[in-house]
């Protein structure tokens, strides 16, 4: 008969409940400052809930009532250099994040200062899409920031912002403090697959990250019962490694006990921990109608969860200890209420030929409309003072091999920029990653040579987190181009858009590194070209180096800005040569520039990475053809060089634009078509492309090569032309 031996988890799980003697030791202080938070909170949640009743919250209002007790007990006690981010529903944690940092800790009862009362406005502004808000009315309900506050973004994709907040993480231990980081999430989250990769990696690199779990128990509708067969969402953490407290959310005494030894754990270097809150929202998912309304909850239900009000239970324990009168509790109330409209009738006017009582936001606090495509990207100020080669005389060169300069330039700019940290899956072993980038790096600067878990999602929004928080420059591997669709959240929806959500000024020095396989026998899903895709993402700006000393100075510019860059490269160009300048790692090339490899009066000729070699060929074989030949070099929107091209086609009127990927996510498609639409006078023909087939490329030798377009495609492409 076998033989069973009952395991137990190498790391604790409780249930963490107060005594009565444990509530009477409570530090008076505390509990008053606890109650004012929550009261502040709630008031202001009840009075946005009115203004979406009204109409005049412009898309979701994600209310938190109920909820407070999780975020006051959890963030009363942390200090501003501790760093927080959350969920869509997040303004309770946001507003006490807010208090904290505002509100010293002191005897007796806060008041509301004219500091709470700016948090205040600049919130309910936030919400509403006001100009006064702190993105400038952005962000909206789901995306509050106020970096000086720690409070460090709100996040509208469920389980969006758990990865980044390992980024924070990271750099606070990095940077030799005890600061912590709390990111919250719901039961809706927990079973995200970023957030499970983030349990796994925050563990294994012991990094000082809480994972807060309000545990509602409906993720929209559903129960969380329905969701997953282990309702006891803190049994997540012990899986992972993570000691885990489970603590009623309602009492927000017991969460601050149960989250003061949380961060205990957590600023004595032991690694994550994880807590999770059985809390109750009151109202539905979005808006000012409860659960019950909509038929998923009943309203015995949600009565007896509202017995069990966190509000109600401060006010009552405060007044019973003697700390205030039922008088100055109710003063607290209307203090908070009188404050809160105050703030709210300042953006608010009589609706013109409306009925009485009839409002609308004030028109003169709304954002100007020409703000709206500001600050998608920086103005690049941060690269001045680089030194660009094409400023510089022709010096002594040396050959180099395109994947020496890969390695020689990263570890360089390590050598002279100890910010700079790389990180991806196996980058840390075989001699500098699987095909040598990280070579020098490894030999100079281990220590900052991240081996990552195979979790694209998760290594990659940590490395997001590294970048917004702004200690640290990430550079992450990608051992293939396919896997950005793996991590696609984190790339798309975080990296590329948190800039300009966040009110344009949030920089985000974030490099993506990306082998591009095409060719290789690796087939469909690893040999994409992602250019064309890419380029949909205003706040990404995209690198294609052609030669070795091309990737010297794209990549130390990448390295210098303050957006985040992707540079993708062929692995065709790894073991081609070049010459370089002898002796120089340090020259930079300009965003926005191109360079022309050949020049001719027949065709332009666009182009980029491998390609352009290709095209270097064919243009030998058709010798009768002679063509401009652009390499495009920068292929984000933003930093296309339309100068060159412009002045090309003007002497031209022709245009072949060359790429070796499939049609369906061709970066040129988008391309021709606005050559098309600025240029049209000056084309005599319609623009002509080369490409690869429909198909993604297959592990057959011979479909493989039907699929992509080398040099042969580009010959035929020439002599057609030559014949339009």
């Amino acid at each position: 008969m076998a033989k069973h031996v009952k395991l137990a988890p190498a790391q604790p799980w409780v249930e963490l409940t107060l005594t009565p003697a444990d509530r009477k030791k409570a530090d008076p202080d505390t509990v008053l400052r606890m109650l004012a938070f929550t009261q502040w909170v709630r008031t202001f949640e009840e009075y946005v809930l009115e203004l979406a009743a009204q109409g005049l919250v412009h898309g979701p209002a994600h209310s938190s009532i109920g909820q407070e007790g999780g975020a006051v007990g959890s963030l009363v006690d942390l200090r501003s250099d501790d760093l927080v981010n959350g969920s869509h529903r997040g303004h309770h944690q946001f507003l006490v994040k807010a208090f904290g940092h505002v509100v010293a800790p002191g005897t007796g009862l806060p008041e509301l200062t004219g500091e709470v009362k700016d948090a205040l406005r600049r919130t309910l502004a936030e919400i509403c899409g006001l100009d006064q808000g702190w993105s400038r009315g952005r962000g909206g309900s789901m995306h509050l920031m106020w970096r000086q506050a720690g409070a460090m973004g709100t996040n509208a994709i469920v389980g969006g912002g758990v990865p980044q907040a390992a980024g924070f993480a990271w750099n606070q231990r990095r940077a030799g403090t005890d600061a912590v980081t709390v990111t919250y999430f719901g039961d809706g989250a927990v079973n995200i697959g970023s957030v499970l990769e983030t349990f796994n990696l925050a563990a294994a690199w012991k990094l000082p990250l809480c994972f807060f779990v309000e545990n509602n128990l409906y993720a929209v509708s559903t129960h969380v019962a329905d969701a997953t067969a282990e309702p006891r969402l803190s049994a997540r953490g012990p899986g992972f490694g993570i000691p885990a407290w489970r603590v009623d959310g309602m009492d927000p005494l017991a969460v601050r006990t149960a989250m003061a030894e949380a961060v205990a754990h957590m600023r004595a270097g032991k690694g994550p921990t994880l807590v999770e809150a059985e809390v109750y929202r009151y109202f539905h998912q979005n808006g000012p109608f409860p659960g019950s309304a909509f038929g998923y909850r009943t309203k015995a239900e949600e009565e007896q969860w509202r017995e069990r009000d966190p509000l109600t239970r401060l006010r009552d324990h405060a007044i019973e200890a003697g700390l205030l009168t039922e008088h100055e509790a109710n003063a607290l109330r209307r203090q908070a209420e009188d404050a809160i409209a105050e703030t709210g009738d300042a953006f608010l006017e009589q609706v013109p030929g409306g009925k009485p009582g009839e409002r609308c936001i004030v028109a003169g606090l709304w954002p100007d409309t020409a703000f709206a495509d500001v600050g998608i990207r920086g103005d690049l100020s941060e690269l001045e003072g680089l030194r660009y080669a094409e400023e510089e005389p022709a010096g002594e060169r040396e050959e180099m091999r395109f994947i020496d300069a890969v390695s020689g330039v990263l570890a360089r700019r390590m050598e002279e920029d100890a910010r700079i940290v790389v990180l991806g899956e196996d980058v840390h072993r075989l001699n500098g990653g699987t095909n040598g980038a990280t070579r020098a790096a490894l030999r100079d600067f281990s220590d900052r040579v991240l081996g990552t878990p195979i979790s694209e999602n998760a290594f990659t929004g940590l490395a997001a987190g590294m970048a917004i928080d702004g200690r640290y420059r990430p550079v992450v591997e990608y051992m293939y181009a396919d896997f950005m669709w793996v991590a696609a959240d984190q790339l798309f929806n975080q990296v590329a858009k948190a800039r300009h959500m966040f009110g344009g000024t949030t920089g985000v020095p974030f490099v993506l590194r990306s082998k591009l396989a095409a060719g290789t026998g690796y087939g469909s899903q690893h040999s994409m070209d992602p250019a064309g895709v890419l380029a949909t993402a205003p706040g990404l700006r995209i690198v294609a180096p052609s030669t070795s000393a091309d990737y010297i100075g794209l990549m130390n510019t990448a390295l210098a800005c303050d957006d985040p860059v992707v540079v993708l490269e062929h692995v065709d160009l790894y073991l081609t040569s070049g010459p370089v300048p002898a002796g120089d790692l340090d020259y930079a090339l300009p965003v926005g520039r191109a360079a022309v490899r050949r020049h001719g009066d027949d065709v332009t000729v666009i182009s980029y990475l491998s390609m352009v070699g290709h095209c270097l060929e064919a243009l030998d074989i058709v010798t009768d053809v002679r063509a401009d030949l652009i390499d495009l070099r920068w292929l984000d929107r933003a930093s296309l060089d339309w100068e060159t091209i412009e002045e090309s086609v003007r002497r031209t009127n022709r245009v072949l634009v060359v790429e070796q990927g499939a049609r369906g996510t061709s970066y040129g498609s988008w391309l021709a078509d606005e050559i098309t639409r600025r240029l049209f006078d000056w084309l005599d023909a319609p623009v002509q492309r080369v490409t690869g087939g429909e198909a993604s490329p297959s592990i057959s030798k011979v479909l493989e090569r039907a699929a992509l377009a080398r040099t042969d495609e580009v010959v035929a492409a020439l002599r057609a032309v030559k014949n339009v």
